[in-house]
Protein backbone atom coordinates (compact mmCIF):
# COMPACT_ATOMS: atom_id res chain seq x y z
CA UNK A 1 0.00 0.00 0.00
CA UNK A 2 1.38 3.34 -0.67
CA UNK A 3 2.29 5.91 1.95
CA UNK A 4 -0.12 8.50 2.57
CA UNK A 5 2.29 10.37 4.12
CA UNK A 6 4.50 10.53 0.66
CA UNK A 7 1.50 11.81 -0.91
CA UNK A 8 1.85 15.08 -2.91
CA UNK A 9 -1.24 17.75 -0.99
CA UNK A 10 -1.99 21.23 -2.32
CA UNK A 11 -2.04 23.96 0.17
CA UNK A 12 -4.26 26.46 -1.77
CA UNK A 13 -2.70 26.87 -5.36
CA UNK A 14 0.90 25.41 -3.51
CA UNK A 15 1.83 22.03 -4.05
CA UNK A 16 3.64 20.00 -1.76
CA UNK A 17 5.56 16.72 -2.99
CA UNK A 18 5.10 15.33 0.58
CA UNK A 19 2.78 16.15 3.87
CA UNK A 20 6.02 16.45 6.24
CA UNK A 21 6.34 19.89 7.20
CA UNK A 22 9.49 21.29 9.18
CA UNK A 23 8.49 23.79 11.84
CA UNK A 24 9.40 27.36 12.62
CA UNK A 25 12.31 26.99 14.93
CA UNK A 26 13.94 30.28 16.39
CA UNK A 27 17.74 30.01 16.37
CA UNK A 28 18.21 33.26 18.48
CA UNK A 29 21.63 34.03 16.45
CA UNK A 30 20.59 36.91 14.18
CA UNK A 31 22.19 40.18 14.66
CA UNK A 32 19.78 43.15 14.18
CA UNK A 33 17.35 41.17 13.09
CA UNK A 34 19.61 40.10 9.88
CA UNK A 35 20.18 36.53 9.42
CA UNK A 36 23.76 35.42 8.46
CA UNK A 37 26.20 32.35 8.09
CA UNK A 38 24.54 30.65 10.96
CA UNK A 39 21.07 30.81 9.09
CA UNK A 40 22.77 29.86 5.74
CA UNK A 41 24.05 26.31 7.10
CA UNK A 42 20.90 26.01 9.20
CA UNK A 43 18.66 26.37 6.24
CA UNK A 44 20.13 24.88 3.69
CA UNK A 45 21.19 22.13 5.61
CA UNK A 46 17.02 21.21 6.06
CA UNK A 47 16.35 22.37 2.93
CA UNK A 48 18.35 19.14 1.45
CA UNK A 49 16.18 17.03 4.16
CA UNK A 50 13.45 15.88 1.70
CA UNK A 51 10.50 17.93 3.43
CA UNK A 52 7.47 18.73 1.65
CA UNK A 53 7.50 22.40 3.28
CA UNK A 54 9.80 24.42 5.50
CA UNK A 55 8.62 27.82 7.57
CA UNK A 56 11.57 30.09 9.08
CA UNK A 57 11.88 30.49 12.55
CA UNK A 58 9.40 32.87 14.30
CA UNK A 59 9.98 36.49 12.39
CA UNK A 60 9.75 39.87 13.96
CA UNK A 61 7.38 42.35 12.31
CA UNK A 62 8.61 45.05 14.04
CA UNK A 63 12.23 45.40 16.49
CA UNK A 64 10.15 45.50 19.61
CA UNK A 65 8.29 42.04 18.76
CA UNK A 66 11.39 39.83 19.10
CA UNK A 67 11.37 37.17 21.02
CA UNK A 68 14.99 37.76 22.24
CA UNK A 69 17.77 40.30 20.16
CA UNK A 70 18.67 37.26 18.28
CA UNK A 71 15.90 36.73 16.68
CA UNK A 72 15.27 37.69 13.03
CA UNK A 73 13.10 40.12 11.04
CA UNK A 74 11.29 41.53 8.08
CA UNK A 75 10.77 45.01 8.85
CA UNK A 76 13.27 46.77 7.08
CA UNK A 77 15.03 47.22 3.59
CA UNK A 78 18.07 45.49 5.95
CA UNK A 79 16.12 42.54 6.90
CA UNK A 80 14.68 41.85 4.04
CA UNK A 81 17.83 41.97 1.56
CA UNK A 82 19.77 39.98 4.33
CA UNK A 83 17.36 37.20 4.73
CA UNK A 84 17.07 37.60 0.83
CA UNK A 85 20.66 36.79 0.63
CA UNK A 86 20.47 33.80 2.96
CA UNK A 87 16.91 32.90 0.75
CA UNK A 88 18.80 32.77 -2.80
CA UNK A 89 21.72 31.05 -1.56
CA UNK A 90 19.51 28.12 -0.25
CA UNK A 91 17.33 28.24 -3.54
CA UNK A 92 20.23 27.23 -5.92
CA UNK A 93 20.51 23.92 -4.15
CA UNK A 94 16.87 23.09 -3.11
CA UNK A 95 13.38 22.83 -5.06
CA UNK A 96 11.82 22.84 -1.56
CA UNK A 97 8.85 25.42 -1.16
CA UNK A 98 9.76 27.80 1.93
CA UNK A 99 7.19 29.96 4.54
CA UNK A 100 7.54 32.52 6.95
CA UNK A 101 6.09 32.44 10.12
CA UNK A 102 5.52 36.22 10.95
CA UNK A 103 5.14 37.29 14.89
CA UNK A 104 5.09 39.68 17.55
CA UNK A 105 5.90 38.28 20.79
CA UNK A 106 3.79 40.37 22.84
CA UNK A 107 4.84 40.68 26.47
CA UNK A 108 6.91 37.63 25.56
CA UNK A 109 9.54 39.65 24.01
CA UNK A 110 12.71 40.84 25.57
CA UNK A 111 14.38 37.57 27.01
CA UNK A 112 17.29 35.84 26.94
CA UNK A 113 18.36 33.03 24.12
CA UNK A 114 17.26 29.86 26.03
CA UNK A 115 20.59 28.38 26.17
CA UNK A 116 21.37 31.69 28.78
CA UNK A 117 18.26 30.70 30.92
CA UNK A 118 15.48 32.24 28.64
CA UNK A 119 14.80 34.98 31.32
CA UNK A 120 13.24 38.93 30.80
CA UNK A 121 16.20 41.00 30.28
CA UNK A 122 16.49 43.79 32.22
CA UNK A 123 16.42 47.80 30.43
CA UNK A 124 20.21 48.03 31.73
CA UNK A 125 21.09 44.05 29.46
CA UNK A 126 19.80 45.58 26.27
CA UNK A 127 16.30 44.76 27.06
CA UNK A 128 12.85 46.68 26.16
CA UNK A 129 9.24 47.48 26.99
CA UNK A 130 7.10 45.10 26.29
CA UNK A 131 3.67 45.71 24.78
CA UNK A 132 0.03 43.06 25.17
CA UNK A 133 -3.39 43.08 25.22
CA UNK A 134 -3.41 43.90 28.49
CA UNK A 135 -1.30 44.79 31.48
CA UNK A 136 -0.33 41.55 32.68
CA UNK A 137 3.01 39.75 33.12
CA UNK A 138 3.62 37.17 31.58
CA UNK A 139 5.15 35.72 34.72
CA UNK A 140 5.86 36.76 38.20
CA UNK A 141 8.49 39.12 38.71
CA UNK A 142 8.38 39.97 35.03
CA UNK A 143 7.90 43.98 33.80
CA UNK A 144 4.51 45.00 33.27
CA UNK A 145 3.43 45.08 29.30
CA UNK A 146 2.04 48.41 27.97
CA UNK A 147 -1.76 47.89 26.80
CA UNK A 148 -1.65 48.56 23.01
CA UNK A 149 -4.12 51.42 22.60
CA UNK A 150 -6.06 51.77 18.87
CA UNK A 151 -2.80 53.70 17.45
CA UNK A 152 -0.94 50.66 18.64
CA UNK A 153 -3.39 48.09 17.35
CA UNK A 154 -2.99 50.37 14.06
CA UNK A 155 0.59 50.39 13.81
CA UNK A 156 1.00 46.76 14.90
CA UNK A 157 -1.34 45.40 12.29
CA UNK A 158 0.20 47.40 9.50
CA UNK A 159 3.70 46.07 10.32
CA UNK A 160 2.61 42.77 9.43
CA UNK A 161 1.05 44.17 6.54
CA UNK A 162 4.03 45.10 5.66
CA UNK A 163 6.23 41.95 6.56
CA UNK A 164 4.13 40.43 4.34
CA UNK A 165 4.90 42.53 1.51
CA UNK A 166 8.67 42.16 1.92
CA UNK A 167 7.63 38.16 2.09
CA UNK A 168 6.44 38.19 -0.90
CA UNK A 169 8.87 40.05 -2.85
CA UNK A 170 11.98 37.84 -1.72
CA UNK A 171 9.72 35.16 -2.76
CA UNK A 172 8.56 33.31 0.10
CA UNK A 173 5.66 30.75 -1.31
CA UNK A 174 3.87 31.33 2.30
CA UNK A 175 3.14 32.76 5.00
CA UNK A 176 1.85 31.36 8.63
CA UNK A 177 1.00 34.07 11.26
CA UNK A 178 2.25 33.10 15.09
CA UNK A 179 -0.66 32.94 16.86
CA UNK A 180 0.11 30.36 19.55
CA UNK A 181 2.50 29.94 22.15
CA UNK A 182 1.71 33.24 24.18
CA UNK A 183 2.57 35.48 21.78
CA UNK A 184 0.57 38.58 20.97
CA UNK A 185 -2.33 37.25 18.52
CA UNK A 186 -2.36 34.29 21.09
CA UNK A 187 -2.59 36.40 24.05
CA UNK A 188 -5.35 38.51 22.35
CA UNK A 189 -7.58 34.96 21.68
CA UNK A 190 -6.45 34.22 25.62
CA UNK A 191 -9.13 35.53 28.59
CA UNK A 192 -6.20 34.73 30.70
CA UNK A 193 -4.07 37.37 28.97
CA UNK A 194 -6.73 39.90 27.48
CA UNK A 195 -8.96 41.60 30.18
CA UNK A 196 -9.76 44.63 27.88
CA UNK A 197 -12.66 46.27 28.07
CA UNK A 198 -13.09 47.44 24.52
CA UNK A 199 -14.17 45.52 21.36
CA UNK A 200 -11.00 43.54 21.34
CA UNK A 201 -11.94 42.12 25.10
CA UNK A 202 -14.54 40.53 27.01
CA UNK A 203 -16.11 37.75 24.81
CA UNK A 204 -14.69 35.19 22.83
CA UNK A 205 -16.16 37.08 19.24
CA UNK A 206 -14.22 40.36 20.96
CA UNK A 207 -10.78 38.47 21.35
CA UNK A 208 -10.85 36.90 18.41
CA UNK A 209 -11.06 40.62 16.28
CA UNK A 210 -7.86 41.53 16.61
CA UNK A 211 -6.13 38.39 15.26
CA UNK A 212 -8.65 37.98 12.66
CA UNK A 213 -8.21 41.65 11.86
CA UNK A 214 -4.26 40.76 11.03
CA UNK A 215 -5.39 37.87 9.13
CA UNK A 216 -7.37 39.62 6.48
CA UNK A 217 -5.25 42.89 6.35
CA UNK A 218 -1.94 40.03 5.37
CA UNK A 219 -4.35 38.01 3.04
CA UNK A 220 -4.78 41.07 1.33
CA UNK A 221 -1.33 42.02 1.03
CA UNK A 222 0.35 38.42 0.60
CA UNK A 223 -0.22 37.48 -3.08
CA UNK A 224 -4.06 35.84 -3.92
CA UNK A 225 -2.00 32.86 -5.38
CA UNK A 226 0.48 32.00 -2.11
CA UNK A 227 -0.73 30.27 1.02
CA UNK A 228 -1.54 32.42 4.31
CA UNK A 229 -2.16 30.22 6.94
CA UNK A 230 -2.16 30.29 11.00
CA UNK A 231 -0.52 28.54 13.84
CA UNK A 232 -2.62 28.49 17.24
CA UNK A 233 -1.87 27.10 20.61
CA UNK A 234 -5.56 24.98 20.60
CA UNK A 235 -5.49 25.00 24.55
CA UNK A 236 -3.77 26.82 27.08
CA UNK A 237 -3.87 23.64 29.42
CA UNK A 238 -4.91 25.99 32.03
CA UNK A 239 -8.38 26.61 34.18
CA UNK A 240 -10.34 29.52 32.27
CA UNK A 241 -7.85 29.80 29.29
CA UNK A 242 -8.30 29.19 25.63
CA UNK A 243 -9.38 26.03 24.43
CA UNK A 244 -10.25 23.55 21.72
CA UNK A 245 -13.89 24.73 21.44
CA UNK A 246 -12.61 28.23 21.22
CA UNK A 247 -9.94 26.70 18.54
CA UNK A 248 -12.75 25.38 16.64
CA UNK A 249 -15.07 28.87 16.75
CA UNK A 250 -11.88 30.46 15.39
CA UNK A 251 -10.42 28.10 12.83
CA UNK A 252 -14.36 28.29 11.79
CA UNK A 253 -13.56 32.33 11.46
CA UNK A 254 -10.29 32.02 9.50
CA UNK A 255 -11.73 29.22 6.81
CA UNK A 256 -14.75 32.14 6.01
CA UNK A 257 -11.80 34.75 5.66
CA UNK A 258 -9.84 32.74 3.33
CA UNK A 259 -7.32 30.92 5.66
CA UNK A 260 -5.02 28.45 4.01
CA UNK A 261 -4.12 26.00 6.66
CA UNK A 262 -4.07 25.96 10.74
CA UNK A 263 -1.21 24.40 12.29
CA UNK A 264 -2.17 23.22 15.45
CA UNK A 265 -0.01 23.63 18.14
CA UNK A 266 -0.65 23.70 22.36
CA UNK A 267 0.02 26.20 25.27
CA UNK A 268 2.80 28.67 25.84
CA UNK A 269 0.70 31.40 27.44
CA UNK A 270 0.84 31.08 31.24
CA UNK A 271 3.66 29.51 33.41
CA UNK A 272 0.73 27.27 35.43
CA UNK A 273 -0.09 25.42 32.23
CA UNK A 274 -0.04 22.02 32.88
CA UNK A 275 0.19 19.95 29.73
CA UNK A 276 0.18 16.16 29.51
CA UNK A 277 3.48 15.85 27.48
CA UNK A 278 3.57 12.02 25.59
CA UNK A 279 4.42 11.34 22.10
CA UNK A 280 1.80 12.52 19.62
CA UNK A 281 0.19 14.65 22.57
CA UNK A 282 -1.14 17.63 20.14
CA UNK A 283 -2.77 14.89 17.51
CA UNK A 284 -6.41 14.70 19.15
CA UNK A 285 -6.13 19.12 19.09
CA UNK A 286 -5.41 18.97 15.45
CA UNK A 287 -7.96 16.15 14.75
CA UNK A 288 -10.54 18.18 16.46
CA UNK A 289 -10.01 21.48 14.22
CA UNK A 290 -9.51 18.50 10.94
CA UNK A 291 -12.82 17.41 11.82
CA UNK A 292 -14.84 20.58 12.28
CA UNK A 293 -13.39 22.58 9.58
CA UNK A 294 -12.26 21.73 5.36
CA UNK A 295 -8.82 23.26 6.15
CA UNK A 296 -5.73 21.68 5.50
CA UNK A 297 -4.75 20.65 9.07
CA UNK A 298 -0.37 20.10 10.47
CA UNK A 299 0.01 18.52 13.64
CA UNK A 300 2.68 18.52 15.65
CA UNK A 301 4.45 17.52 18.84
CA UNK A 302 6.41 14.78 19.68
CA UNK A 303 5.82 12.96 16.14
CA UNK A 304 9.10 11.27 15.91
CA UNK A 305 8.49 7.86 14.11
CA UNK A 306 7.10 7.50 10.71
CA UNK A 307 4.78 4.89 11.17
CA UNK A 308 3.25 7.36 13.98
CA UNK A 309 3.31 10.20 11.38
CA UNK A 310 1.70 7.65 8.45
CA UNK A 311 -0.95 6.79 11.23
CA UNK A 312 -1.56 10.12 11.58
CA UNK A 313 -2.19 11.27 8.23
CA UNK A 314 -3.98 7.58 6.71
CA UNK A 315 -6.19 7.81 10.13
CA UNK A 316 -7.44 11.29 8.73
CA UNK A 317 -6.51 12.95 12.02
CA UNK A 318 -4.20 15.44 10.50
CA UNK A 319 -3.40 16.53 6.69
CA UNK A 320 0.41 16.94 7.59
CA UNK A 321 2.61 16.50 10.05
CA UNK A 322 5.43 18.91 11.47
CA UNK A 323 8.84 17.95 12.83
CA UNK A 324 10.79 20.50 15.11
CA UNK A 325 13.33 19.08 17.82
CA UNK A 326 13.25 15.50 15.84
CA UNK A 327 14.17 16.98 12.26
CA UNK A 328 17.28 19.47 14.09
CA UNK A 329 18.28 15.77 16.11
CA UNK A 330 17.96 14.10 12.64
CA UNK A 331 17.96 16.45 9.46
CA UNK A 332 17.31 13.49 6.90
CA UNK A 333 14.35 11.88 8.73
CA UNK A 334 12.34 12.35 5.41
CA UNK A 335 15.06 10.11 3.75
CA UNK A 336 14.41 7.32 6.78
CA UNK A 337 10.90 8.04 6.55
CA UNK A 338 10.63 7.27 3.14
CA UNK A 339 12.79 4.47 3.46
CA UNK A 340 10.70 2.74 5.93
CA UNK A 341 7.12 3.36 4.36
CA UNK A 342 8.34 2.27 1.19
CA UNK A 343 8.23 5.63 -0.64
CA UNK A 344 10.32 8.18 -2.83
CA UNK A 345 11.67 10.90 -1.34
CA UNK A 346 13.90 14.11 -2.83
CA UNK A 347 17.61 14.10 -2.62
CA UNK A 348 19.91 16.26 -4.68
CA UNK A 349 21.98 14.25 -6.93
CA UNK A 350 25.45 15.00 -4.92
CA UNK A 351 23.94 12.49 -2.12
CA UNK A 352 22.12 9.51 -4.98
CA UNK A 353 24.84 7.29 -3.92
CA UNK A 354 23.85 6.93 -0.23
CA UNK A 355 20.81 5.25 -0.86
CA UNK A 356 21.39 1.95 0.89
CA UNK A 357 21.47 -1.04 -1.57
CA UNK A 358 18.63 -2.68 -0.16
CA UNK A 359 16.69 0.03 -1.62
CA UNK A 360 15.78 0.14 -5.46
CA UNK A 361 14.67 3.45 -5.30
CA UNK A 362 14.29 5.49 -2.54
CA UNK A 363 15.27 9.28 -4.05
CA UNK A 364 13.46 10.44 -6.70
CA UNK A 365 15.30 12.76 -9.53
CA UNK A 366 12.93 16.09 -9.28
CA UNK A 367 14.83 18.76 -10.82
CA UNK A 368 15.80 22.52 -8.93
CA UNK A 369 14.97 23.91 -12.43
CA UNK A 370 11.01 22.37 -12.18
CA UNK A 371 10.56 24.96 -9.65
CA UNK A 372 7.45 26.94 -9.78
Amino acid sequence: MASRLFEPIEIGQLRLQNRIVIAPMCQYSAEDGKPGSWHLIHLGHLALSGAGLMFLEATAVVPEGRISPGDIGLWSDETEAALKHVLDCVRKESAMPIGVQLAHAGRKASVQPPWEGGQQLGLEEGGWDCVAPSPIPHADGERTPLALDAAGLERVRDAFVESAKRAARIGLDAVELHAAHGYLLHQFLSPLSNRREDAYGGSLENRMRYPLEVFDAVRAAFPADRPVGVRVSATDWAPGGWDLEQTIAFAKALEQRGCDFLDVSSGGLTPAQEIPVGPGYQVPLAEGVKRATAMPTIAVGLITDPQQAEEVVAGGKADMVALARGILYDPRWPWHAAAALGAEVQAPKQYWRSQPREYKRLFGTTSIEQRS
